[in-house]
């Protein structure tokens, strides 16, 4: 039985990927998941493959439902569509999106073909992962979920951008102390350029 393995680029930095080992007999809908998995995505969102080219131009749509909008041929579906019957050559590239709002799109390149498969791997399986990945719901980077509560509990309120009028007089010019302040360094300034 094949095993193949692509690599998952997040379009916007394709420095940061995830290998995925897949059996050529599971379904997209395996493939969607283990995708989702090695990013750290839950799996809430509508999602969609489309089989591309070299130029990540979109083809036929293997989509996870029917949605509501007009394809171009009639999409398959991932629950019932192998890997395998939809690999035309060595490099098959697909484009992945996941989260119709948010649009989280995934360029994957089959990378290797093995007849091999291991019996310690439980198929499909993330065999590598390089550079932090997005997050999808907002900041987390390498603190974890400790620093999304700090983020929460400090939010600001909705239209605020965290600036305040503190130090402005009533038509958000400066006040006087602040004008006497700029003068005294513009003086500071002149007279060291005069030496």
């Amino acid at each position: 039985m094949a095993v193949l393995k692509f690599r998952a680029y997040y379009e916007e930095d394709d420095a940061v990927y995830r290998d995925v080992v897949i059996k050529h007999s599971q379904t997209f809908f395996d493939l969607h998941n283990a995708i989702l998995k090695s990013f750290e995505f839950d799996n809430k969102h509508q999602g969609t493959f489309y089989r591309s080219n070299d130029n990540w131009q979109r083809g036929r749509e293997i989509t996870l439902d029917k949605y509501d909008k007009e394809y171009k041929a009639e999409p398959l579906l991932m629950v019932s569509t192998t890997i395998g019957s939809e690999i035309r050559d060595t490099n098959q590239k697909f484009v992945y999106v996941y989260d119709f709002v948010k649009n989280w799109t995934f360029h994957l390149e089959l990378i290797n073909i093995s007849k091999e498969e291991s019996s310690k791997i439980a198929y499909p399986a993330t065999s590598r992962t390089e550079g932090i990945g997005p997050q999808q719901y907002g900041t987390r980077s390498l603190l974890g979920k400790k620093f999304v509560d700090i983020e929460e509990k400090y939010d600001l309120p909705q239209k605020s951008e965290g600036f305040s009028d503190e130090g402005e007089g009533e038509d958000g010019e400066q006040t006087e102390d602040e004008q006497t302040e700029s003068t005294s360094e513009e003086d500071i300034i002149e007279s060291t350029d005069e030496e």
